[in-house]
């Protein structure tokens, strides 16, 4: 069985903060950066900062947290301001791409094998999810107030005692390892190093696990996430404990179901649509579903064994990272140029057309898509 390794390009973080930036090694791996969103929408970064005893403790406390009553869990709902802090609820979130044209043209493109299971009844996920933002506030009057919202703790004092600290602590591990690759993509890119970064200098950074009922939603071919983009910048996961996480390679349109390598320090890192926004396509939003299949059942039935007294539920470690609200979003140019040509010789013949806008707003046409937003 193969391994994200073996699949998707390997970007070694240490080269890259160990080294000048304008040596020979680091540029290289930063050209890598840069092709591997470009072909793939994906990429594998290999980070030895990074702590899986962090991921597990992460793990083990929103396992818990989504183990409580549904009326602990609703204190936490936040839906006035379209769920962008606390919890939402399985059934709430619905997959853009069971009612999007272009989505749905790509899903008939695809070879029938390498499909997503079927979205078109645009049925809401059965899945639910916590946001904690970890953005820094603007030294300025956003225009999107709803989007910079404070954070929401839980109340159970087993939970809010630890909740903070464990979510700072994880949190920060995938923020650093992300703001490190948006630097050497701007690189790759032929972009100032800070470009990237500094345009979500005070994005409202979401870390956002989801969390999935394997016991209420645990049959074979059961969606917990319908096929999709992210609507934010680059979104990066860690380890989660049950597989179903599949992705498609944007050159080879191949369906890849995520397993990480079983040793080592590794983040999957895919891009969203602000990047793509920003790149006028020559990056492209990388699409991905959550299912369960034979990989996760066979997981469910270990974990009785090994772990008995752990709730079944399977938990996504999984950063939103975004570009400033009040940034304005519009194609760069010499980018736009090279997506044209890059388009032309895979062979598409129409063009996406970015218009120029706030982020905010970008992200508040996305909401709505997704039913999160009226």
């Amino acid at each position: 069985m193969s391994t994200l390794s073996e699949t998707l390009p390997v970007i070694d973080l240490d080269v890259f903060l160990s080294q000048p930036t304008q040596s020979t090694r680091v540029l290289e791996e930063c050209h890598k950066a840069a092709t591997a969103f470009i072909q793939y929408g994906a990429l594998l970064v290999h980070d030895s900062r990074v702590s899986e005893e962090d991921n597990d403790s992460f793990l083990d406390l929103v396992e818990d947290y989504f183990a409580q009553p549904i009326e602990d869990l609703q204190k936490d709902e936040r839906p006035e301001i379209h769920y962008q802090v606390g919890v939402t609820l399985e059934n709430t979130e619905k997959p853009k791409c069971a009612v999007d044209e272009p989505c749905l043209d790509i899903i008939a493109n695809l070879d029938p094998a390498e499909r997503p299971l079927d979205v078109s009844g645009h049925h809401p996920d059965p899945k639910c999810r916590f946001f904690w933002t970890m953005g820094t506030p603007p030294p300025y009057e956003t225009e999107y107030p709803a989007l910079n919202a404070p954070n929401v703790v839980p109340q159970a004092p087993c939970i809010s005692e630890k909740w903070e600290s464990t979510m700072e602590k994880w949190g920060h591990s995938m923020k650093n390892a992300v703001e490190n690759i948006a630097e050497m993509t701007a690189i790759g890119l032929g972009l100032p190093r800070e470009f990237i970064k500094d345009a979500g200098k005070y994005g409202p950074h979401l870390l956002g696990p989801t969390a999935s009922d394997l016991v209420k939603y645990g049959q074979k071919d059961t969606i917990l996430a319908g096929f999709h983009t992210d609507l934010n910048c680059f979104t990066i996961h860690g380890r989660s404990r049950y597989p179903g996480l599949n992705i498609w390679a944007r050159n080879t349109g191949r369906r890849i179901p995520v397993r990480f390598p079983p040793t080592g320090r590794y983040l999957l890192v895919q891009a969203g649509k602000q990047i793509e926004h920003l790149t006028g396509g020559l990056i492209k939003a990388g699409f991905h579903e959550v299912v369960v299949n034979d990989a996760t059942l066979q997981i469910v039935e270990r974990r009785k064994e090994s772990h008995p007294d752990r709730p079944n539920i399977r938990i996504s470690s999984t950063f939103f990272w975004h570009l400033s609200s009040d940034y304005e979003l519009g194609p760069i140019p010499k980018l736009s140029e090279c997506a044209n040509a890059f388009n032309l010789s895979q062979g598409a013949d129409q063009q996406t057309t970015y218009e120029r806008m706030k982020v905010g707003q970008q992200v508040q046409n996305e909401l709505k898509h997704i039913a999160l937003m009226a």
